[in-house]
């Protein structure tokens, strides 16, 4: 069951937009990230909101998972995306990599999810590869 947003409130992404104005039209009205990390942040806005089937739906089917267990989603609070690195990911190339720190707190308990992540285009769409954790 996904967390609703208001599309009037900042963007869990944190690029400082509205969430209509910046995720919103790729996790509800099927438009496609045009770079790598547009697709990077909607997807770190999937996981704030326990959107499971924009997760999958962005996650390329060579290394995509059958589900995603997101049932502990409610106990998981995102405090921030940090864009560290991209590179190439933009709307003329093929692939892409984009490095964030994601935050978290889980009980209480501050955590940081240190990714590399490779993002590949096919079409027009932009899926997640596949991250190397931790640096």
């Amino acid at each position: 069951e996904s967390i609703g947003v208001n599309t009037d409130s900042a963007c869990p992404c944190g690029s400082g937009k509205t969430y209509a104005a910046c995720c919103g039209p790729y996790l509800d009205h099927g438009q496609r990230p045009p770079t790598a990390e547009a697709l990077m942040r909607s997807r770190y806005s999937g996981y704030v909101l326990a959107r499971e089937d924009y997760l999958l739906r962005t996650w390329h089917e060579s290394t995509r998972p059958e589900t995603l267990d997101l049932s502990d989603a409610s106990q998981l609070n995102w405090l921030g995306l940090k864009i560290v690195h991209t590179e190439a990911g933009g709307s003329d190339d093929m692939q892409g990599v984009v490095e964030f720190v994601a935050r978290y707190k889980i009980g209480g308990k501050a955590h940081r999810l240190h990714e590399t992540s490779r993002f590949v285009r096919e079409g027009e769409q932009w899926f997640y590869l596949e991250g190397d954790f931790g640096k």
